[in-house]
């Protein structure tokens, strides 16, 4: 099916408008009256026409390939759906950016009677538009979600249903108004984040690119947290602090690390690149790089040759693996026997495993 063209979208406004007959005052016969669709009720925020792209936005300064892929599913996609052409035109097809598009998406998400969609969009618009970091993480994200998470469908789907993506980017906002000094700002917008997503970031904390926080839900991030580049986080991860202690309290995550769901570590301790934490672990000691941990408190069980674990997102643990964890510890204890309770347990986990 052939999509519809950019000039036939522009003109979409127009076709929504309602036509109706109204009798004239003499009798005569009754005239046709064009009534406008109520854009502004049914969307708090509608770009009315396009306007002019702003020359600091990453996709004025060459192609930008994963916008225009953005567009070509939403036009797709209000094919095979028409009840959702005014949503998606509204969405997408109403923008010269991606950076508009999620300004809109983001606005309306989370607007509330005294923090109008207007203006958090006037927000968003404004510093996505002129930080070239946000401008690349933002594509960088999106391109995550694509590549990691296999309910992702499409660009759009995640631009406009995914709540991991939308909690992250209006956090990297917060994050650039936290470091402009704009601090009570950045602190409502991380309030009406955990409100809205059930995601909890502060805006001081300071995250990579390339992130994946799939589902999102539960997630909490600590004030002095760091997060590399290339991180995957399953919901219900918790970086912490372990008390009342001020200053740097938080933990740093590594380049390529995987953090399981319901994960938690406390402390500023360092996980090391393409760690990997499984599920359900508390963490509160150093992660060597490239090591795979578990437990509570966790311990190290083995290691691993990926690079980066988030990229493949290969976090299974099948029976032969944990055979060889068991051996391969037996072996490393060989000049300090391992205990039989602490051995059988690790046994144990293995046949029952396969059940």
């Amino acid at each position: 099916m052939a999509c519809v063209s950019d000039k036939c979208w522009e003109l979409f406004p127009e076709k929504l408008s309602m036509s109706t007959l109204q009798e004239t005052e003499n009798g005569g016969e009754p005239k046709l009256m064009s009534i406008k669709f109520p854009f502004e009720k049914v969307f708090p925020v509608y770009a009315m026409g396009l306007s002019k792209p702003d020359t600091d936005s990453v996709a004025n300064s060459g192609h930008d390939p994963i916008w225009d892929a953005v567009r070509e599913e939403a036009k797709l996609e209000a094919e095979k759906e028409p009840i959702l052409s005014s949503f998606l035109y509204a969405s997408i097809l109403a923008h010269d950016c991606l950076e508009r598009a999620l300004g809109f998406v983001l606005a309306n998400r989370l607007q509330n009677p005294t923090l109008l969609a207007t203006q958090l969009m006037d927000i968003f618009t404004d510093v996505m538009m002129h930080d070239r970091g946000i401008q690349q993480s933002i594509r960088r994200d999106l391109q995550a979600f694509i590549d990691r998470d296999p309910a992702c469908l499409s660009y759009s789907s995640a631009l406009l249903y995914l709540k991991g993506y939308h909690s992250l980017q209006s956090y990297r906002v917060a994050h650039a108004l936290w470091k402009q000094g704009r601090k009570v700002l950045a602190l409502a917008l991380q309030s009406r984040i955990s409100e809205v997503f059930g995601v909890d970031i502060h805006p001081a904390a300071k995250i990579g690119d390339s992130i994946l926080l799939d589902h999102g839900t539960g997630v909490v991030i600590g004030e002095t947290a760091v997060i590399g580049n290339r991180v995957s986080l399953m919901h219900g991860v918790t970086l912490g602090g372990t008390g009342k202690e001020i200053g740097d309290r938080h933990p740093k995550v590594g380049n390529g690390a995987l953090l399981g769901a319901c994960v938690t570590i406390l402390g500023n301790i360092k996980i090391g690149e393409g760690a990997m934490i499984a599920a359900g672990s508390l963490v509160l000691k150093q992660v060597p790089p490239h090591s795979m941990v578990a437990g509570t408190p966790a311990q190290i069980i083995g290691y691993i040759d990926e690079q980066d674990p988030s990229l493949t997102m290969n976090h299974d643990a099948t029976k032969e693996f944990f055979k060889h964890v068991a051996v391969s510890f037996r072996e490393g204890r060989s000049n300090k026997p391992l205990d039989h309770e602490r051995e059988g347990a690790v046994l144990e986990s293995v046949q029952g495993h396969g059940n």
